[in-house]
């Protein structure tokens, strides 16, 4: 088979390509050679970089070069074979978009040649299949959008291509498929759509001086909607004057000035009629919806069709608890303000989730220092003491006066003995003592002890309980911290003395042991008491409310019992402290309440009247100081985890009353 020069130029230009590229250029080879033209030069074997194409040529260009009559000039011919030899080379590196326009471009250069139109179609081709292939990518990946764009650029290129548009019409498929409804939206049954106009997009503006049954449908028909005027709209003469508005706003302030309303009767006609009551219960066309709402019990049903008939002023509301839905017939505008409505309370409150951190500190302090001197003075007989002792032990006397330890009557030396031996003890003895007097008269005084306190005993301890408590919008939430302590409240006794008269029981009948047992029962009297469990410590009450701008406004309630440490007739007193109290946080921020448990102080001071008062003196007296302080500090932060209403307030709209006509 023989070959042009080119074709052998650009077989030779990569001998390194890859089998695929090489059967694609060959193919546009062999299309060539199938159609042969009318050639090119051979000076044409260096071909230009990509960077180097001439310009697309203008329309004016092709034109003129299209002409039949025109003679083509050599160096037309050497261009259009150097572009032909550039794209070839990017046809084989997959650019297929690129080598197309430059094989347009030579084709415009070269008319007579038809290769260049055929590699043109050829690059086209391929140009597209790419594009297919990249889209189906994307949509494998679920980019949408990305091979929605793809399959656009391929129509561009190729506007009829039938695969282009059948793809097209799979990822509308797909995007119909894919669309999630919620169980509210999901209808039981369709009838048929609301009939919905299509005005013309763009802005009017309009300076009529009619009356009203003429400016109406000149307002409508510069929207492409054609209105016919009720015999019950008023002839006035109105003067309209407004600028750059759209069909709603031109159909709003027309109605506002004529006193009219209009309903449509398909996407391009409308009826204009007077607004009154009758003219709207009579001309507005009413719709049905059933709708599924299978999470509803029969009492919240009622009370969905209740808000149908008196907020929505629905003509007829149906219920069916048994398959949960609900059927109504009302207005299109009445039948999409009780979907809105039923789609923001079947959507869920608020919910709050409120950290709530309990932390206790409590501190003990007790000190005692200084000396405390004695706190009394004993005084003694010296002789009865000896005399009580010799009596009590005159068995350990009599053995020191055998054994020739002590003579008789040498009372000193055998108390002596006594008191080395360990034998007895007298607190005359333990602290020391002072003597004075003589004979029988000797007595003795004998001090009471003296103690240096130094101690210091201080604790502190901290405790810390943290929870988590995930409400809805206006739940109230209790915490109880503490112990249940049972107080009785009331008791039951029998009060007869006598019991009742069983025979064989009351009396001894056939066995003597029923008389036993008969005797224990009626000795016994039954107390049945009554208990009452009440809570100690802490009680802790939040409910947490969202505001519209997610704010949450927290209502408190704080409720602290103890036992008071007394009681009134066998039942224990308790101390109570309650405090309550609302505080609006931004989300995340926290709220602090404290409360002093307890705190108390004792001090006992020991020593002699009137020194232990002096100034100066009174710090080396026994000083005994014992301090204790309780705290609780509650910390609570609201997080809001999920918010149902949206942040802002609602605009304010300017309503203008007037008398009934």
């Amino acid at each position: 088979m023989q070959t042009s020069p080119q074709a052998a130029a650009a077989r030779t230009d990569k001998p390194h390509t890859s089998f695929i590229r090489c059967a694609r250029f060959w193919a546009s080879v062999l299309l060539l050679a199938v159609f042969p033209g009318s050639g090119v030069q051979a000076q044409a074997a260096d071909p230009p970089a990509q960077s180097a194409l001439p310009r697309p040529a203008t329309a004016k260009n092709q034109t003129a070069d299209a002409q039949p009559g025109r003679m083509v000039r050599n160096s037309d011919r050497r261009r259009a074979a150097k572009l032909y030899l550039a794209s070839s080379k990017l046809f084989v590196d997959e650019h297929f978009e690129e080598a197309m326009r430059g094989y347009e471009q030579a084709a415009a250069l070269d008319p007579e040649s038809t290769d260049y139109r055929l590699a043109a179609e050829v690059a086209r081709s391929h140009a597209v299949t790419a594009l297919i292939q990249a889209a189906a990518k994307d949509r494998l990946h679920g980019d949408a959008a990305g091979a929605r764009a793809t399959l656009g650029h391929a129509l561009e290129l190729e506007p009829k291509n039938i695969q282009v548009i059948q793809h097209l019409y799979e990822l509308g498929d797909d995007a119909l498929l894919g669309q999630s409804r919620t169980t509210y939206e999901q209808a039981a049954s369709t009838v048929g759509a609301a009939v919905e106009l299509e005005p013309t997009a763009g802005v009017h503006s309009f300076h009529l001086r009619s009356d009203a049954r003429q400016i109406i449908p000149q307002v409508f028909k510069a929207y492409g909607i054609d209105a016919t005027v009720d015999s019950t709209v008023l002839t006035t003469h109105l003067r309209l004057d407004v600028d750059d508005v759209d069909f709603e706003t031109a159909a709003r302030v027309v109605g506002l000035a004529t006193a009219s309303f209009y309903v449509p009767l398909d996407a391009h006609h409308v009826l204009a009629a007077r607004d009154t009551k009758e003219n709207r219960q009579q001309f507005t066309p009413m719709e049905f919806e059933t709708v599924y709402l299978p999470a509803l019990n029969a009492t919240e049903l009622t009370d969905v069709v209740n808000l149908a008939k008196n907020v929505f002023s629905a003509q007829q509301v149906v219920s069916e608890p048994g398959s949960g839905t609900i059927t109504i017939r009302a207005s299109h505008s009445a039948i999409n303000a009780f979907n809105a409505t039923m789609s923001d309370l079947l959507d869920g409150r608020n919910q709050v989730m409120l950290e709530v951190r309990l932390i206790q500190l409590a501190h003990t302090n007790m000190r005692n220092t200084g000396v405390r001197p004695p706190q009394g003075i004993s005084a003694y007989n010296i002789y009865a003491e000896e005399q009580s002792i010799l009596n009590a032990n005159q068995s350990l006397v009599q053995q020191i006066i055998s054994s020739g330890l002590a003579a008789p009557g040498d009372t000193k030396t055998i108390l002596g003995i006594l008191l080395a031996s360990g034998q007895i003890s007298s607190s005359l003895f333990a602290n020391g003592l002072a003597l004075f007097g003589g004979g029988l008269t000797e007595s003795a005084l004998a001090p009471g002890a003296t103690t240096l306190n130094l101690s210091l005993n201080s604790s502190d301890s901290r405790e810390l309980d943290e929870m988590q408590l995930r409400l809805g919008d206006g739940e109230a939430a209790t915490i109880k911290s503490g112990t249940k302590y049972p107080i009785q409240t009331s008791s039951f006794s029998s009060l007869g003395s006598s019991t009742a008269s069983i025979a064989g029981l009351t009396g001894a009948g056939t066995s003597s042991s029923l008389s036993s047992l008969l005797a224990s029962y009626g000795g016994s009297v039954p107390n049945v008491p009554q208990v009452e469990y009440q809570d100690l410590g802490l009680t802790l009450k939040a409910t947490p409310k969202v505001l519209r701008n997610d704010d949450v406004a927290l209502t408190i309630d704080l409720k602290i019992d103890a036992l008071a440490g007394t009681t009134i007739n066998g039942n224990p007193v308790l101390n109570n402290r309650a405090w309550s109290g609302v505080v609006t946080l931004k989300k995340g921020e926290a709220v602090e309440v404290v409360s002093e448990m307890d705190k108390s102080e004792m001090r006992a001071v020991s020593g002699m009247p009137g020194i232990s008062e002096i100034p100066g003196l009174n710090n080396l007296t026994g000083n005994d100081t014992q301090k204790s302080s309780s705290t609780l500090l509650i910390i609570i932060t609201p997080h809001v985890i999920r918010g149902t209403q949206a942040a802002g307030h609602s605009p304010m709209l300017h309503v203008e009353r007037g008398p009934a006509q």
